[in-house]
Parts: C-alpha cells; sequence; structure tokens
C-alpha cells in the first residue's frame, strides 16, 4: 500500500456549550487570530450572496517551517435539527497571487458537523480533513498524535472566554448572513439509507446543486457546481458520522461518501487516516 497525505477523523463533545455558540467559535477567523498563534494572518476576498459561499486567504506559520498560505472557499449549511454543516476546500483567487515567502497549500478539504448532544447540555462536532501543506508524512503524523490533546485543551479555553469576547466580527455576521438551509434532498436520502440498506449505493448520491452565480466557477478547473457537489458528498459522510448509525446500510453509505469525498484525479494509492474521541468537560 503507498502511503498518501494523511486523512483525519475527530470527534470532539463540549460540555456546557450550545451548537451555536461553537459553530460561531469555530467559523470567528478574527478571534482565531487571538487564541491559534499558528494563524499570523486572515483576510477575506470575496463572499457570494446567492451561493454562500465565502473565499479567505489564510497565512499560518508552524515551527521550523516556511509560512504556509491557505486560499480556501466555504460554505455553511443549517439543518432543521438545529445542526450546522460545513465544508472547507482550496481554490485561487486572483486577489491573492502566489507570492514566494509562502508555500501556497494545493489540497485541503475539511468538513465539520455541529449538533446538540440529545438529553445533555452539550454539543458534539464531528471533523473529516484531508491537507497536503508539504510537511513530511511521518512528521504529519507525529505532530498530529502529540500536539492534538494540547491543542483541543488551548480551544477549549478560549471557546470558554469567547461568550466575554466583544460583539460578532465580520466573520460571523457575513456567515450567518450566508448560511444556506441543509439539502432537504440529501438528509432525506441519509434517512433512507439508514431502512434501506440493499440500495444504499444507489440512494445516497447527492442533488446537484441549482445553477447560479459562485465565486469559485472561474477559480478552479472545476465548476461551482462540481465543487458544491464534491462538497455535499463529504457532509454526507458527516451526516453518517455525526448520527451515529451502524447498521450495514450506513456503513455502505459511509463508504461511498469517503471514497467520493477523498477521491483525487491522480491519486496512486491510499492514505493513512488518524481518529481522536475526545469529551471536553465545562471549566
Amino acid at each position: 500500500m503507498q502511503d498518501g497525505t494523511p486523512r483525519y477523523l475527530s470527534v470532539t463533545t463540549y460540555e456546557g456549550c450550545s451548537a451555536e455558540l461553537l459553530r460561531d467559535f469555530y467559523m470567528d477567523n478574527e478571534y482565531r487570530m487571538e487564541w491559534d498563534n499558528t494563524v499570523i494572518k486572515h483576510e477575506q476576498l470575496q463572499c457570494d450572496e446567492n451561493s454562500g459561499i465565502e473565499i479567505g486567504r489564510t497565512v499560518k506559520k508552524f515551527p521550523l517551517l516556511t509560512p504556509r498560505e491557505y486560499i480556501l472557499a466555504w460554505r455553511v449549511w443549517a439543518s432543521d435539527e438545529n445542526s450546522f454543516y460545513c465544508l472547507v476546500k482550496e481554490c485561487e483567487h486572483s486577489l491573492a497571487p502566489i507570492q514566494r515567502k509562502f508555500v501556497r497549500v494545493r489540497l485541503l478539504r475539511s468538513g465539520w458537523c455541529i449538533r446538540k448532544v440529545p438529553g445533555r447540555d452539550a454539543c458534539e462536532i464531528t471533523v473529516l480533513h484531508h491537507e497536503d501543506n508539504g510537511m513530511n508524512i511521518e512528521m504529519a503524523k507525529l505532530a498530529f498524535s502529540k500536539g492534538i490533546w494540547n491543542y483541543i485543551c488551548k480551544m477549549n479555553n478560549a471557546l470558554r472566554r469567547y461568550p466575554q469576547h466583544r460583539g460578532p466580527s465580520i466573520s460571523i455576521s457575513t456567515m450567518r448572513r450566508l448560511t444556506k438551509k441543509f439539502p432537504q434532498d440529501l438528509q432525506i436520502n441519509m434517512d433512507e439509507s439508514n431502512r434501506c440498506p440493499v440500495n444504499t449505493a444507489a440512494a445516497v448520491a447527492p442533488p446537484t446543486p441549482s445553477s447560479g452565480t459562485s465565486p469559485c466557477k472561474q477559480l478552479g478547473k472545476k465548476s461551482s457546481r462540481e465543487t458544491i457537489a464534491s462538497g455535499l458528498l463529504l457532509i454526507g459522510s458527516i451526516v453518517c458520522l455525526s448520527k451515529g448509525r451502524s447498521n450495514l446500510g450506513a456503513q455502505l453509505a459511509m463508504a461511498f461518501f469517503l471514497k467520493k469525498a477523498f477521491k483525487q484525479d491522480k491519486e496512486s494509492g491510499s492514505s493513512p487516516r488518524g481518529r481522536t474521541d475526545t469529551t471536553v468537560p465545562m471549566q
């Protein structure tokens, strides 16, 4: 088996925290620069009122490495169950030309689901993350395994301070305005996959987004329709994970979504995956 870039799955439960608060915390790029010392700069490049897609530029500095530059497009959905979903992926933008002093990250696919934990004053976030930032694979896996707990603790401390933070940032105001309703067809397909395991692979294909203006349409090789469709595949896999389904239908759906979500045009082998499951108590 050939090694590729790592893919990570993490499930973290935050006690004494609402889904809305955790969503805002995760999407507040201005506040992230205050508590995450790897993020040294972030700027908004574009947003699209019709599609709900935002594009931004982030620069991160890691020890002993040249700063990494991320040009990312993201979109947030809200479901009727008061859960929230987000897809983030790499893109290019005319306002962010390549600079020699940074390493441009060419591959990043990430998605999360935030939901309330039934019967508890807690919420849970399930994250799927695939990134190639040019770091040596073994170094990346070691850094993840050794640093993930400290990072979660640091994130938890910042989250507890967040309610006392100043009013909503520009990031949050924009995100709330652009958040779209979670595609009902996809939700129905996921529910059907739980009841009809035999035909899961055929049932879980996501709907094709309606045509419309997208800021990413001319930025990459794929159109905005293809970008959103591939993103919905990743979101579909997170739906499976966040609902904790374990029957055969869910397993088949999970395999289908993960294969499609992480497929690359020139991929020659499968990549290692890491998983963390964490419960962070209220402090």
